[in-house]
């Protein structure tokens, strides 16, 4: 199996494995009154399911995305600023005519 395919499969599960605590961290401090919502009524399993299906697909999703973003290269060269002052020269007196509003 390629590395990639490796890759996004673990990505997956671990974007499952949040999904279930975030969903159950939700449902445990009752969040928007979910917990009666999903336990006391009927259809409520189904919303459960929902809920962890697609906080799924974001989680796995952010996970997959931070892994490829770390698989770069590291850029060479030097990163950021020197911090040196900036040499500004001296301020200039601009004149900026207006018409005069006195009548």
């Amino acid at each position: 199996m390629p590395e990639l395919i490796r890759l996004y499969i673990r990505n997956i599960f671990f974007g499952f494995l949040l999904a279930l605590a975030f969903t159950a961290a939700l449902v445990g401090l009752d969040v928007a009154n979910l917990r009666h919502l999903t336990l006391e009524t009927t259809g409520g399993w189904l919303a459960l399911g929902l809920l962890v299906i697609f906080n799924t697909i974001v989680f796995a999703g952010v996970q997959f995305a931070i892994a490829i973003m770390r698989m770069a290269e590291p850029e060479d060269g030097p990163r950021g600023g020197t911090r040196a002052p900036v040499a500004t020269p001296e301020p200039v007196l601009a004149p900026a005519p207006a018409a005069s509003r006195r009548r």
